[in-house]
């Protein structure tokens, strides 16, 4: 890479695109002064490093009238510029870049200290890569130069020489943006400059080249009749204008375009070295200015390490105060240089900074990320140095960019940096991270608060041109009072935008006379006062839509759906939908999908204080026009109105959804099946249709119901806390989510162990722990956790508890090996069941004794147990357990030399197994059903099963059952 190209300099940078202007040496642009004293520095500036006569100078500035006084004005112009350079990019003790030399002054500036020599330097670039073919190259270059060219050159100038050279910059912006756009077609990205030529062709309409790239992106795009519509518009337009035919070109061009010549099609994209790779990245931010210099160094840091052919990750540590833009810069970057990365992207919210919840741990956002890479998660493993082995694994070789956003510190990411260096990594943060230098030579980008010019760039955008020129002062306070943040810009700008015809003055006032209830945002690095901004916008809102934000900010989890909202805040759905999309067009929300609504951090802090402040007025007390005609069931600001009654409500939604999703996935016959409480007033729990409804509610709240969990060990409810976690054990289990399973029956113990006379919980939670230490082979500790939970049911004289419990210890003994220990227990819990009126339970136990039996050679014995079971199940309606009373009779059937009546039992236990979404099981009827076509010589059926089940058992992780079936297709 050149030097015109590096991000570091002593030298005072000069823009010349847009109003002449010096940067200091805090990095902040100040104009270059009256236009005869910029105009002097413009033309030194494109001479850089060349000495310019005195004559020539006062020529070009006065043109041809200049003043007696010219010389000494310019020696003036000259003296004044020298000071302003001094006090730019050149340190103490360096002398001035603006010198005197015999006849003259000479500029001695390096070329990539001039925007417009930077420009010059990228086109010649980029059109040697376009000589050799590498269009994306080419096109990154052009890119970059364009981004230079923002503004009409020489802007603040007047005077011949100046308008002479203006139009040759934008002749030379035309021929820039025409390899641009060549490099882009070249890439296939037809539909994405399409909108960019259709309005350059709209102010260019004599350039035939720009037609002929407009003509050829409307036909890549499906719009053969909009390119013919337009050449036949250009044909006349150039008749009339210039009294000439279209060129060769253009001509041939309609002529393919009228015969459909294959030609034209678009070149295939190049294909992606991973299938199905992830695409994680959020949408690129839709405004987005400044942060040039930023850009530039992240792309040169991956120059460098290409060119050097360095085998480090090229990591990126962003780091700067809250709101200022760290994320909308790591996006922009990692969208504009996708094409890189063809493998994939993966983003995380580390959360390091969040107002209402503590930061991610490195071990959720690694099995993210693994889930992401196609590890099922049953196979992650347990450890975190373990996972982090696997994750590096995965991506070793392969081109990927990885966006940490919002870390809390160095430790939090180090497991999630990948080891190759093909990988590119970019992190967010308010922490400086500065110990990632020393230990992964990770470059620092510090992002500092935009200057005036940024800030007031960034709001007319926002804006428009003619809504910003037409108040001045009301947009100079506006960028005063939001101190240079973009989030606070935006936020401020979406206010003006969904009033347009408001004044802004009157937004400035209230920015202005409002007080610093946000003061200091007391997250460590945030010296600025946001509180301002967001009141303002909270203000603005009905007291309804009031509410519900600082209800939200409240709210328990990463995001929260539409019908939880609802319950939260007591009010019908439809009523709720409106409130939301109140606050999304307020910008204090954003529906990141349909249904599901989160905050940015900054938002959520400021929300939550005003829900801790009891600033939630009753949304009975507020009259609108808005008549709410819906026929929920639901009733409207029920009962209390407290953020304290807020959150009992949301507690309740997940609780009661979740056990009736419960019901659905296992049945009203589940062990320990709790009696709730009625929901509180205002709570309207979601109503499920099926099984799949129950199984796509259960994997998108799934966040939300943990984080409820912890809320209502937090409010000493504790009776919910294990509650919650009864909901998720068909759940967790069914997809094999462990390390949760886990967590929710730690919680559950806790809460049941504070409760104090609640034995049947604590035997609950005892029991499940059991359980899930047997399936990860903890013998020891499962066997602890289940002979407490046997005592404690014994002592309450709990025989279902303790039928289910001495069932659980035959499992765990069988998982251990020992299948006359198991039978044992299986035995003993089949006699207790017999006891209980509840024939779907000693249907299951029926079914256990069988498979016991059969384990130990005593298939009569099974044969009988099993129909028995089957014949309940089928009764009772109970299809996944009916497909595991099929699995122990097609085992039977298999062993007793019955193959066809094998077969017949083991397709029926997959076909419910599928059903109710049990992979684990299916895997282990795939294997036997593999094993049954084997014994009866159908090698090609018994391949296909085994390797069915090998695929499963992978995902999974079941390192025995793979190498077994490995074995088996060898």
């Amino acid at each position: 890479m050149s030097r015109i190209e590096s991000p570091v300099s002593a030298q005072p940078r000069i823009r010349l695109f847009g109003r002449i202007m010096v940067e200091t040496a805090e990095g902040a642009y100040v104009s270059a002064g009256p236009a005869k004293q910029a105009c002097v520095l413009a033309v030194l500036a494109l001479q850089s490093g060349r000495l310019v006569s005195v004559d020539t100078l006062i020529e070009r500035v006065w043109d041809d009238a200049p003043p007696r006084a010219a010389r000494a004005g310019l020696h003036s112009y000259v003296a004044r510029l020298r000071k302003l350079l001094d006090h730019g990019g050149g340190s103490a003790g360096t002398s001035s870049p603006l010198a005197q030399q015999s006849g003259g002054y000479v500029l001695a500036l390096d070329p990539e200290q001039v925007d417009v020599h930077v420009m010059r330097a990228l086109v010649q670039r980029g059109g040697k890569a376009a000589g050799q073919q590498d269009h994306q190259e080419a096109r990154n270059l052009y890119r970059r130069a364009a981004e230079l060219c923002h503004g009409e050159a020489l802007g603040n100038v007047g005077g011949d020489w100046a308008a002479r050279h203006r139009a040759g910059l934008h002749q030379e912006r035309l021929g820039l943006l025409a390899e641009l756009y060549e490099a882009e077609l070249h890439l296939g990205r037809h539909d994405a400059i399409l909108p960019e030529l259709a309005k350059l062709v709209t102010d260019q309409p004599l350039d035939e080249r720009l037609a002929v790239q407009y003509l050829l992106a409307l036909y890549r795009c499906g719009r053969p009749a909009d390119a013919l519509t337009h050449y036949e518009r250009t044909r006349e337009r150039l008749a009339e204008e210039l009294g000439t035919d279209p060129s060769a070109q253009l001509r041939e061009l309609h002529r393919k375009i009228l015969t459909g010549a294959a030609a034209l099609s678009a070149p295939a994209a190049p294909p992606s070295a991973l299938r199905g790779a992830p695409r994680q990245l959020p949408s690129s931010p839709p405004v987005f200015t400044g942060r040039s210099r930023e850009l530039g160094q992240l792309t040169y840091a991956l120059d460098v390490q290409r060119t050097s052919r360095s085998s480090a990750v090229v990591i990126s540590a962003i780091g700067g105060i809250g709101g200022v833009g760290k994320t909308w810069l790591a996006l922009r970057w990692a969208h504009d240089n996708v094409e890189h990365f063809p493998d994939g992207q993966l983003y995380v919210n580390l959360r390091g900074f969040e107002p209402s919840s503590a930061p991610l741990p490195a071990a959720v956002a690694l099995r993210g990320f693994l889930g992401a890479l196609g590890v099922d998660p049953d196979a992650v493993p347990a450890d975190l140095e373990a996972q982090a082995g696997l994750y590096r694994s995965l991506l070793a070789e392969r081109r990927m960019v990885i966006v940490l956003d919002n870390a809390r510190d160095a430790d939090q990411v180090r497991p999630l940096l990948p080891g190759s260096p093909s990988c590119r990594v970019l992190i967010t943060s308010r922490d400086r991270l500065a110990s990632l230098v020393t230990t992964h030579g990770a470059g620092l980008v510090s992002l500092d608060a935009f200057q005036a010019d940024q800030s007031r760039e960034l709001l007319t955008r926002h804006l428009g041109a003619h809504r910003a020129t037409a108040e001045p002062e009301a947009v100079d306070a506006l960028v005063e009072h939001c101190a240079g943040l973009p989030l606070a810009l935006g936020i401020v700008a979406a206010r003006a935008v969904t009033h347009p015809g408001f004044p802004l003055a009157v937004l400035a006032e209230e920015l202005r006379s409002a007080t610093g209830r946000l003061d200091a945002l007391t997250t460590g690095d945030v010296s600025v006062n946001l509180r301002a901004v967001f009141s303002t916008s909270h203000r603005a809102l009905t007291p309804p839509a009031g509410r519900l934000f600082a209800l939200l900010g409240r709210a328990p989890g990463p995001d929260i759906g539409l019908p939880a909202t609802a319950s939260l805040a007591a009010l019908p759905l439809p009523r709720t939908r409106r409130l939301l999309a109140e606050l999304e067009a307020a910008h204090l929300i954003q529906q990141y999908r349909p249904g599901r609504y989160r905050m940015h951090d900054l938002i959520g802090l400021f929300a939550a204080e005003l829900g801790d402040a009891g600033q939630v007025p009753d949304t009975r007390t507020h009259t609108d026009t808005d008549t709410d005609t819906d026929t929920d069931t639901h009733t409207s600001a029920a009962g209390d109105t407290s953020t304290a009654a807020a959150l009992t409500r949301l507690v309740d939604f997940h609780l009661h959804t979740a056990f009736a999703a419960n019901q659905l996935l296992d049945g009203p016959h589940t062990p320990f099946r709790p009696e709730l409480d009625s929901p509180a007033p205002g709570c309207a729990p979601l109503p499920l249709a099926d099984t799949a409804a129950a199984l796509e509610w259960f994997s998108t709240e799934h966040s939300c119901l943990l984080a409820t969990q912890i809320l209502a060990l937090e409010q000493g409810r504790y009776a919910q806390v294990w509650q919650l976690a009864w909901t998720l054990i068909s759940y967790h289990l069914g997809g094999h989510h462990l390390q949760d399973y886990f967590a929710v029956w730690r919680a559950a113990l806790t809460a049941a162990e504070r409760h104090g006379s609640a034995p049947v919980p604590r035997a609950l939670a005892h029991w499940r722990l059991g359980q899930a230490h047997a399936q990860t082979g903890e013998h020891a500790k499962a066997l602890d956790h289940l002979h407490v939970a046997l005592t404690l049911s014994e002592q309450t004289d709990d025989l279902a508890g303790q039928a289910h419990i001495c069932r659980t210890l035959g499992r765990a003994w069988e998982q251990h090996g020992d299948d006359e220990k198991a039978l044992d227990h299986a035995v003993r819990a089949l006699r207790l069941y017999r006891r209980l009126d509840n024939p779907v339970w000693l249907a299951n136990q029926l079914n256990a004794v069988g498979w016991m039996h059969a384990q130990l050679g005593l298939h009569s014995e099974a044969q009988d147990h099993c129909e028995q079971a089957l014949a309940l199940f089928r009764a009772d309606g109970q299809r996944g357990d009916e497909a595991s009373t099929h699995d122990s009779l097609g085992y039977i059937a298999h062993h007793t030399g019955r193959h066809t009546e094998a077969l017949d039992h083991y397709r029926q236990a997959l076909s419910l197994f599928r059903h109710v979404g049990s992979t684990y099981n299916e895997a282990d009827t795939l294997t036997n059903l593999g094993d049954t076509y084997h014994a009866m010589n159908r090698p090609d059926q018994a391949r296909e099963a085994w390797e069915q089940a090998l695929a499963l058992c992978e995902t999974q992780r079941r390192s025995t059952q793979t190498e077994e079936l490995r074995n088996r297709l060898a």
